[in-house]
């Protein structure tokens, strides 16, 4: 029998359900407490509990529920053949303003782009620097890029920050200036960089910077959430492949999702309508 998994990480509970993927019916499903201090218990828990497998002793404690519905039909690890993670957290990170702490490098923006958009008020305490630099609208340089400054301004900011997100004027007609910035960050600090070319088309500046600057700040939770994931698939014997909800309801890899956190965000929601949908067997 093909069966997929499915996981969702919520801030309160982990549930876990297992379809079967050839008549689309839930064989079975599970719940546990989501334990923030370290994601993969819940996640393992919800895992075990769905597949019938003993929880460790240690893990006992946070078994919330189980609920068995479909059939009793007995389940072997090689029956999985896919693993579908989605998650509210990312979410729930941007609604409390929480999340890594992260700079946002502008260049070739005035000072008062921190008004448009509310993007000022959406980066909070966060540090910005601003660095000359950008192009025009045809692709060509505006006003050469002020390496020495940003230099500078990555080693003073990098002992603050867990990441930065970088947004240069008109990056998206030439992403020339984000790209040396994004390797002169990895180069001398060695964080994770999230530039705005890479996640929008979009021309208006201050929703690209924005658009970053979440995606940098995502970067550790997700990295922590995938991570716990697969950590107890390999401990349960799960060799299949993992996949993860973006915000649209489609799948994506979890490599993908690690460089792109920004696109899980609504995930948990997108992941609850496509189930539901299926339920009453209504296209989506």
């Amino acid at each position: 029998m093909r069966t997929i998994l499915g996981l969702d990480t919520g801030g309160t509970f982990t549930d876990a359900a297992i379809i079967n993927a050839e008549d689309s019916s839930v064989i079975r499903t599970s719940k546990s407490l989501t334990t923030r201090q370290d994601l993969s218990i819940g996640v393992g828990n919800a895992m075990r509990l769905a597949l019938g497998i003993e929880a460790p002793s240690d893990m006992l404690n946070y078994i919330s529920e189980n609920y068995i519905s479909g059939t009793h039909q007995k389940l072997t690890i090689e029956d999985i053949e896919l693993v579908c993670l989605s998650t509210t957290l990312a979410t729930n990170s941007i609604v409390e303003n929480a999340g890594s702490h992260v700079a946002l490098v502008l260049i070739g923006f005035a000072k008062d782009v921190l008004e448009l958009g509310k993007l000022g008020k959406a980066i909070g305490q966060n540090p910005v620097i601003f660095i000359d630099g950008g192009h025009k609208s045809d692709g060509t340089v505006r006003s050469p890029l002020d390496t020495k400054s940003l230099l500078q301004a990555i080693k003073s900011t990098a002992p603050q920050v867990s990441a930065f997100a970088v947004a240069s004027y008109f990056a998206t007609r030439n992403p020339e200036h984000e790209i040396i910035a994004r390797d002169y960050i990895r180069g001398h600090t060695q964080m994770p960089v999230s530039c705005s070319h890479e996640l929008s088309a979009s021309l208006g500046g201050p929703k690209r910077a924005l658009t970053a600057f979440f995606n940098a700040k995502l970067i550790s939770l997700l990295e922590k959430l995938i991570n716990a994931t697969q950590q107890q698939m390999h401990h349960i014997g799960l060799n299949c492949k993992l996949m993860v909800v973006k915000g649209d309801g489609s799948l994506v890899s979890a490599d993908f999702a690690r460089e792109r956190p920004v696109e899980t965000i609504l995930s948990g929601p997108a992941a609850s309508v496509t189930g539901a949908a299926l339920l009453a067997n209504q296209r989506t």
